[in-house]
């Protein structure tokens, strides 16, 4: 496997690999919309949570409204049915300078990581929603999986504990991603085959990214946040779910029955 150096190190990271469950749903052609669908959705979550950590922790108002107005067409064809606005198609031209807070040790590393990660994921974002439009797959709202509100559940309510929770999450939420872009591409035509694959070395840095800021914050041992956070996420990967979303459990067969009338493993 080409890509396995890019994986090895995430596949040691996760606590369990997705089962053959997820992925025989995730693979019928009827169920492409539903995923294509959703992965749109989980690139714009994903700069989001780039955006509110800068906005939150580190950027100046002013950077922080510019941000604001970066992700608003996204935000506005997601949540309120907007026509595809042309910018949508267009690379993140946002090249505002942000700049830290004063005092803030690791202001300057999380921005640089952050905005970076923001670019990529709305320009992944504009791939998947074109790749939706050439198949005339049109897009309509969907329920978000119980997966990423599970683990910001268990978010610690005090900083730095929940600035460093997050990015644990963080970590493992692209870890995920990588790790199905991986599983499941062997399994798509030739278009999504290539596109998943291209995914895989940016998220492979975004995972490392978020990891390498918690430990920079934390200034120590962060392995038994980690491992909770890793057993939880197995945790709900492992076990049954009632959706199927790209983050998803095993469906439930009972939803979504194999054509043979098989059983689907979990």
């Amino acid at each position: 496997m080409k890509y396995q150096s890019l994986l090895s190190p995430i596949l040691n990271f996760l606590h369990c690999e997705t089962p053959d469950g997820w992925i025989e749903v995730a693979r019928r052609p009827e169920n492409l919309p539903l995923l294509l669908t959703d992965h749109l959705v989980c690139e714009l979550k994903a700069a989001q949570t780039g955006m509110w950590l800068i906005r939150r922790y580190v950027a100046d108002k002013e950077s922080g409204d510019a941000l604001l107005a970066l992700l608003r067409p996204y935000e506005a064809f997601v949540h309120e049915a907007q026509e595809v606005p042309e910018e949508l198609f267009r690379q993140s031209a946002f090249t505002r300078k942000i700049l830290p807070k004063n005092g803030s040790a690791y202001g300057q590393d999380l921005v640089d990581k952050m905005v970076l990660l923001i670019k990529e994921e709305l320009h992944h974002f504009s791939q998947v929603l074109e790749i939706m439009q050439a198949r005339q797959i049109p897009y309509r709202k969907i329920t978000a999986s119980r997966y990423a509100k599970s683990m910001i559940r268990e978010v610690r309510t005090h900083d730095p504990a929940t600035l460093i929770d997050k990015l644990i999450c963080g970590a493992y939420i692209e870890a995920r991603s990588c790790e199905r872009f991986a599983k499941l591409a062997p399994f798509l035509d030739d278009e999504l085959n290539r596109f998943y694959v291209s995914l895989l070395r940016s998220e492979a840095r975004h995972y490392q990214d978020y990891l390498t800021l918690a430990e920079q914050i934390a200034g120590g041992d962060i392995s038994e946040r980690v491992a909770f956070f890793g057993q939880l996420e197995a945790e709900l990967i492992r076990s049954p779910d009632t959706e199927f979303r790209f983050h998803s459990g095993v469906p439930s067969p009972s939803l979504y029955p194999s054509p043979t009338g098989e059983r689907s493993s979990l």
